[in-house]
């Protein structure tokens, strides 16, 4: 058995020595692949939005013939900006096919991630990689060039109506919604949009815009905005007119396309115009930069509805000599000055003496009036009785900023209101008529001007009232009881100090005056209270801090700093005045 198995394991080892020694030449032998030939099939391409999903060019190559089925043939296509070398190229795979195409949309996608201006031609390089599918032995093609021009591929445009009829009274609501699809579908970077409209009848020749947003596709105007829009392009109200509203589409790399329009019938309305009061009394009374509109202090607009747009007015403090204009809106665009009444472009309005005054104008007249700024209580329910010659000086509030008065009266049953004038209104609806004010809403409600009297007070006594017109849209007045005034402070000796309850109540003596004699501490600080408690309206030093005795000084009711007590400890007597909205330490 052993003898058959060398034998055997002979004859193996010799087969496989003959077979080791058979020639290289006999086995298979597999040629390198080579280069294709790149054709196109246009050498310019400029296609529209209708060519979006259709194949507008197509590229074709030769076989590189590769040692195995075609269907492990890969080609990549490549497609830049004829110069660039190929450096900031677009690709296309594709895998056994010897051609591809391309839609219209792919193309204009790549123009449009170049940031390349639509309709403008521009060249591009394309050339083939070609390989195995495991990217083995590639080579690279020739380089064809084509002539592609990008399309805008606008937004499409709707809007919820063709006809809308704003009011003022409506300014609010809602008006016309639209909407629009995206435009540059399969643009990979950022797209925004903005409204634009123009009048009918000018072509977009100049257009104004309601900026929108980055990838936003519908915006809401209410009556108010509607109507802007309308006025803006010359639309007058009272008027019907037609106003064109587009959708402009801009990218990132700064393509823009706009969409079809649409047009919607206005009738427009005459919204509510702002007037303001620049000057050289700016800077130095903290109404704004001076001369300048847009931190100049606004007139209060009369509301009534025989009056709208015409009558404006505000009460404020002025400095000897001041200067100032009237301007319509925030600008220099319209501003009125005057002489003798009567509004014009020339010379500069003016007062001569310091003083609080009421400036009013009428807008359609041109007329101005300058008078002294007051505000007073009259009515049954006052001492002045029904009777505007009694108000002033007795029963006078005091003015405590621009388009603002406090005061302290008696009041009783028989009804009241406040006044600005030592007349009653004569029903004109003039420039320079008085106002008075009213209403039958309680603490906290709006004013009207001419409106119903006050409510009267559920008991008789002294009360507090103060006529706020800061917010000009608002004009309110608030009511309280004025029973007490307490001094506040760390800077009373004997006193705990910050202790509202503990603290001491001066004397009123009338006409807004209260009183009190006290040793305060020096170098500290006290403020006023008409409470016993904190939450109670208080008063605060507006002077810049004056320390001297002897001296007013400024006083307000709402942010202020501490009064600071005189340097040297003693025995003082402390003056309120809240008519004249000053406090003087002697």
């Amino acid at each position: 058995m052993k003898l058959i198995n060398k034998l055997l394991f002979l004859a193996v080892f010799v087969s496989l020595v003959i077979s080791a020694c058979k020639k290289v030449d006999d086995l298979p032998y597999y040629d390198n692949g080579t280069a294709v030939t790149l054709t196109s099939s246009k050498t310019a391409v400029a296609p529209t939005p209708a060519d979006s999903l259709a194949d507008v060019v197509t590229f074709s190559w030769t076989n590189p013939e590769y040692a195995t089925d075609s269907s492990n043939y890969k080609f990549i296509v490549e497609i830049d900006s004829t110069g660039r070398n190929f450096s900031n190229k677009v690709t296309k795979t594709v895998i056994g096919s010897l051609n591809t195409s391309f839609t219209g949309k792919e193309l204009n996608d790549i123009l449009l991630n170049y940031g390349f201006t639509l309709g403008t031609a521009y060249e591009l390089d394309v050339r083939v990689v070609s390989s195995y599918k495991n990217n083995n032995e590639q080579y690279t093609s020739n380089v064809v060039k084509i002539s592609v021009t990008a399309y805008e591929d606008p937004s499409v445009l709707a809007a919820s109506a063709t006809t809308v009829s704003p009011t003022l009274a409506t300014s609010a609501d809602n008006a016309i919604d639209f909407t629009w699809t995206p435009s540059f579908n399969g643009y990979s970077g950022t797209v925004t949009y903005a409204l634009e409209y123009d009048s009918a009848t000018k072509n977009f020749a100049n257009p104004q815009e309601i900026a929108v947003g980055p990838s936003m596709y519908n915006k809401s105007l209410n009556n108010g905005e509607i109507n802007e829009t309308a006025l803006n392009v010359g639309i007058k109200g009272e008027t019907a007119g037609s106003v064109e509203y587009r959708i402009k589409a801009t990218t990132a790399l700064g393509a823009i396309s706009y969409s079809d329009p649409v047009t919607v019938l206005i009738n427009a309305y005459t919204p509510i115009l702002r007037f303001y009061l620049p000057g050289g009394y700016q800077a130095a009374t903290g109404n704004g930069n001076n001369w300048d509109p847009g931190t100049a202090p606004e007139l209060i607009r009369d509301l009534r509805s025989e009056v709208l747009n015409d009558l404006y007015y505000i009460y404020i403090w002025l400095p000897t000599g001041a200067e100032f204009k009237v301007t319509q809106g925030r600008s220099w665009d319209v501003n009125y000055g005057g002489a003798g009444g009567d509004l014009s472009s020339n010379p500069n309005l003016s007062v001569s003496t310091a003083g609080f005054y009421r400036i009013s104008i009428s807008r359609k007249n041109m007329k101005y009036d300058i008078r002294e700024g007051r505000m007073g209580f009259v009515g049954g329910a006052t001492g002045a009785g029904w009777n505007p010659p009694s108000v002033f000086p007795n029963y006078a509030m005091g003015a405590a900023g621009t388009n603002l008065f406090v005061g302290i009266t008696d009041l009783g049953s028989g009804g009241w209101k406040l006044i600005d004038n030592n007349t009653w209104n004569n029903g004109s609806n003039a420039f320079d008529e008085t106002r008075s004010y009213g209403t039958g809403g309680n603490s906290g409600s709006t004013l009207q001007v001419n409106g119903d009297n006050f409510n009267d007070v559920a008991s008789p006594g002294k009360y507090r009232v103060i006529w706020d017109g800061r917010d000009v849209n608002n004009i309110k007045y608030e009511i309280s009881p004025a029973t007490e005034m307490r001094v506040v402070g760390d800077g009373i000796q004997g006193v705990p100090a910050w202790n509202p309850g503990a603290s001491p109540q001066m004397t009123y003596s009338g006409n807004g005056v209260w009183t009190i004699t006290l040793t305060l501490v020096g170098g500290k600080d006290i403020k006023f209270l008409a409470g016993n408690d904190w939450g109670a309206f208080d008063y605060e030093d507006n002077s810049g801090g004056i320390t001297a005795t002897g001296t007013p000084r400024a006083i307000k009711w709402e942010g202020g700093d501490n009064f600071k007590t005189p340097a040297t400890t003693g025995i003082y007597t402390i003056t309120l005045n809240e008519n004249t909205q000053t406090v003087t330490i002697n």
